[in-house]
C-alpha cells in the first residue's frame, strides 16, 4: 500500500525579521519648508484657533479636538500617500486639510451648512470623502486600515492603507489584532502614530508599560520614530518607509513624538500652563517665525485673515440637508471598496 504524501503545511511563513527600532531625530536645522507646505501648515493651525475661538464665542456647539502643535505632521505625510486610503481619529483636522485644502467644506461640516462635505451629519469626528475616513472610536480604523490593505493587495493596485492614531489608543485591544493580522498576512498597511505623551488628561508614564517600538517588535513590524518637525527631513526618511510597505507589502509603524498644544476637547486641559508654555518653546510656528521673520508672518496674517472670511461666508449658508439616499456631494463618490 503506497503512502499517502503529507499535505503541503497551512502554516503561514514567518516574515521576515524586522529592523531594529530606529529613532530618527530631525532636530538640527533643515531646508525650509516649500511655499505649499508653509501654506498647509498655517492653514491647520488658524483653521483650529478659529475652532476653539468659535467655541468659545457660542459660535459652534457640540465639541472638538484640535491638533494645535501637531500639524506637520499630516502636511509631511501628504505627498507621501497621494491616491491612498487614509483613515483618521477625532483630533483629525489637520489630516483633511493636509490632504484636501478644504477649510470651508469642514467648517460646513462642523457648522452643520450647505456645501459640507457629508452634509452636516458627520461633524468633526466622522468625514468621509475620496478614500479618507475619520472615526472618533478610538482604535477601530485599524482593523479597517487592515482590511482595506488586504485588498489593495489582492488587487494589486498598488496603493496603502494609512492609519493615525494616538498614544492613547494602544490601550485599545482591537489595535493588536489588527497588527497581528497585518504582520501575519503581510498587508501594505501604515500605522501613524501622533505620541504626544497624554491620552486626554493621562500621561503616557501612567498609561502605558513598556513602549510602542517594543509592542511593534513584538509582531515583527517596522517601527521608525521621528523626533524633529523639520518637514524636507521627515519626507526623506519616510520615503524609502512608505516605499517597503507599498512595494514589498510590509506593515510598518512610524511614531512622531510630538506635543499637543491645545486641550484636549475645546476647554478641558488639566495640565500646568508652565508645561504648555515649555511646549510652545519648541513649536514649529515659533521657529519659523523666528528663522523667516517678515515673509512668514506676513503669509501667516494672509492666511489668518483668509480664514477668518471662510467663517464669515460658511455661516451665513442655510443649514445643510440630508436626504440619506447617498451622496450629497460629488466629493464623497470615492475609492472606497464595495
Amino acid at each position: 500500500m503506497t503512502a499517502r504524501p503529507p499535505e503541503p503545511s497551512r502554516t503561514p511563513a514567518a516574515p521576515a525579521a524586522a529592523p531594529p527600532p530606529a529613532a530618527v531625530s530631525l532636530a538640527e536645522p533643515p531646508a525650509v519648508p516649500g511655499r505649499e507646505d508653509l501654506e498647509s501648515l498655517l492653514t491647520i493651525r488658524h483653521f483650529e484657533n478659529l475652532l476653539l475661538r468659535m467655541f468659545a464665542e457660542g459660535r459652534l456647539n457640540g465639541t472638538t479636538h484640535t491638533c494645535l502643535g501637531q500639524e506637520y505632521v499630516p502636511v509631511s505625510l501628504a505627498p507621501l500617500l497621494a491616491g491612498d486610503h487614509v483613515l483618521s481619529n477625532h483630533r483629525g483636522h489637520g489630516h483633511y486639510l493636509a490632504l484636501f485644502r478644504d477649510p470651508a467644506g469642514l467648517l460646513a461640516e462642523i457648522m452643520g451648512r450647505a456645501g459640507a462635505v457629508c452634509s452636516g451629519v458627520g461633524g468633526s469626528q466622522h468625514i468621509r470623502r475620496d478614500g479618507y475616513l475619520s472615526t472618533g472610536v478610538q482604535g477601530q480604523s485599524l482593523p479597517l486600515a487592515v482590511g482595506i490593505g488586504l485588498r489593495c493587495k489582492r488587487t494589486g493596485d498598488g496603493r496603502i492603507a494609512a492609519a493615525f492614531v494616538g498614544d492613547g489608543t494602544w490601550g485599545e485591544g482591537a489595535v493588536y489584532e489588527a497588527l497581528n493580522m497585518a504582520a501575519l498576512w503581510q498587508v501594505p498597511v501604515l500605522v501613524v502614530v501622533e505620541h504626544n505623551g497624554i491620552a486626554q488628561s493621562t500621561p503616557t508614564h501612567a498609561q502605558m508599560a513598556g513602549s510602542i517600538a517594543g509592542r511593534a517588535a513584538a509582531f515583527g513590524i517596522d517601527f521608525v520614530e521621528i523626533t524633529g518637525h523639520h518637514i524636507p527631513g521627515i519626507r526623506e526618511r519616510l520615503t524609502p518607509v512608505v516605499r517597503r510597505v507599498r512595494e514589498e507589502h510590509r506593515p510598518a509603524v512610524v511614531q512622531f513624538t510630538t506635543h499637543r498644544l491645545g486641550p484636549h476637547s475645546k476647554g478641558d486641559d488639566t495640565r500646568d500652563p508652565a508645561e504648555v508654555e515649555r511646549l510652545r518653546a519648541g513649536d514649529w510656528h515659533r521657529e519659523l517665525t523666528g528663522r523667516l521673520g517678515a515673509p512668514f508672518r506676513e503669509l501667516d496674517a494672509r492666511i489668518r485673515a483668509e480664514l477668518e472670511e471662510v467663517a464669515r461666508e460658511v455661516e451665513a449658508r442655510p443649514p445643510a440637508t440630508w436626504t440619506g439616499s447617498g451622496p450629497a456631494d460629488p466629493r464623497t463618490e470615492d475609492r472606497w471598496p464595495n
